[in-house]
């Protein structure tokens, strides 16, 4: 078993991913500033679901299973000094990386925003990088990225898992045949960040021989797993508001409360689907699986499906009743794409992931209608403009 630490180990992925490695045997540290939290006090908004304290939390799962997990409150990005303590002490044998702001449209909504994604974002995942280098240790650094990185354009081509094979022509006539890393084309500054991302990475497996795996996953859906169904006390976040709620979560809490499914557009904007319990598992996996030292980065796409907005908004009213209104997107992106992923190393685990068909109802039973009356309506219409224009 391994000794793991979780940045970010608070959140949305973060608890859920903890936990999780905590049952399967793995000696946890979760490192966290709760800035999750803090915003959740800027917006004026609460999680649907009514998650406890991070100290509460650990007491609880410490209770039900006996197993223990570290916390340190810390501000990864800003406190180098600290993490660089807290690795060199712990040791750990991998590191997974959720600590960045994670909302597309929060991070755009003003330059504010912007600048403190940008800070965040960039300034952690480069102090990771860089505090591994300077403890000397061979750690294995995951890190969840984004299915975004890669745009929501129709590429005319299966999107692989990274690298894109090129032929280039030479002045001299020659075809020389190589790879890199496939064109970024982020639609956010949080996808921004994402991408700058990638080049860290780059970069330090190259210089430093710093063993990585960048896991791209769509959106992630789906608010337990097993292990955050134990207990209410441990029950997962479930962010409904127009800044940190997902398309899918936002369709479900109107359902619930009656109000009409916003579409955003025409809803033929593909996105791809990938539920927690499969975030979590693929994590896991990840960290069995480590690159060699020396070695690329390992990357993975990871979603189980694809689906347009329209498609989901139909699928939701079906199960629920719910009307469909169309409303102006207020996102700067094409009004319809096509989502062809390569995730050969997702199927290829003989995984058996859950789908909206089979998992869809539980979402809607469990959470949106069981934690109704905490919804705020005023915060579900998504109110971030792209652009001033």
């Amino acid at each position: 078993m391994a000794k793991i630490l979780v940045l970010g180990g608070d959140g949305f992925c973060g608890w859920p991913t903890a936990l999780h490695l905590s049952k399967a045997g793995h000696e946890l540290v979760i490192l966290d500033n709760l800035s999750r939290r803090e915003i959740d006090q800027e917006l004026g908004i609460q999680s649907l679901t009514p998650i406890r304290g991070i100290e509460e939390r650990i007491a609880a799962w410490e209770e039900l299973t006996n197993h223990k997990i570290g916390f340190r409150r810390l501000t990864v990005g800003k406190e180098f000094d600290a993490l660089l303590e807290v690795i060199e002490q712990e040791e750990p044998d991998a590191i997974v990386h959720f600590a960045e702001q994670r909302a597309a449209p929060y991070s755009m909504k003003s330059a504010v925003h912007k600048r403190y994604t940008v800070d965040n974002n960039l300034n952690a995942t480069h102090d990771v990088c860089a505090a591994i280098v300077e403890s000397g240790r061979d750690i294995h650094l995951v890190h969840l990225g984004t299915m975004g990185v890669y745009g929501y354009g129709t590429a005319g081509l299966k999107i692989p898992e990274g690298y894109l094979s090129i032929k280039v022509d030479t002045p001299e006539g020659e075809q020389v045949e190589t790879e890199i890393l496939y064109p970024a084309n982020p639609g956010s500054i949080y996808h921004m960040t994402k991408t700058q991302d990638a080049l860290f990475f780059q970069f330090y497996a190259k210089n430093d021989g710093l063993r990585v795996t960048d896991l791209h996953q769509g959106i992630v859906w789906g608010t337990q797993t097993p292990e955050t169904s134990m207990d209410e006390r441990l029950i997962n976040r479930f962010d409904y508001d127009g800044e940190y709620g997902t398309v899918l979560n936002r369709f479900l809490v109107q359902a619930a409360v009656g109000h009409p499914l916003t579409v955003h557009g025409t809803g033929g904007q593909t996105r791809a689907f990938i539920h927690i319990r499969d975030t979590v598992r693929c994590i896991e996996r990840a960290i069995s699986e480590p690159p060699e030292s020396g070695a690329r980065v390992e990357i993975r796409n990871q979603m189980t499906e694809t689906h347009r907005l329209k498609d989901l908004a139909e699928m939701i009213a079906e199960r629920t009743g719910a009307e469909i209104s169309f409303v102006e997107n207020p996102r700067n992106e094409a009004a319809e794409n096509e989502l062809n992923v390569i995730n050969e190393k997702f199927f290829g685990h003989a995984i058996e992931p859950t789908t909206l068909e089979e998992g869809l109802m539980e979402e809607v039973r469990d959470i949106a209608a069981r934690y109704r009356d905490r919804v705020d309506p005023k915060m579900i219409p998504a109110t971030s403009q792209w652009s001033k224009t």
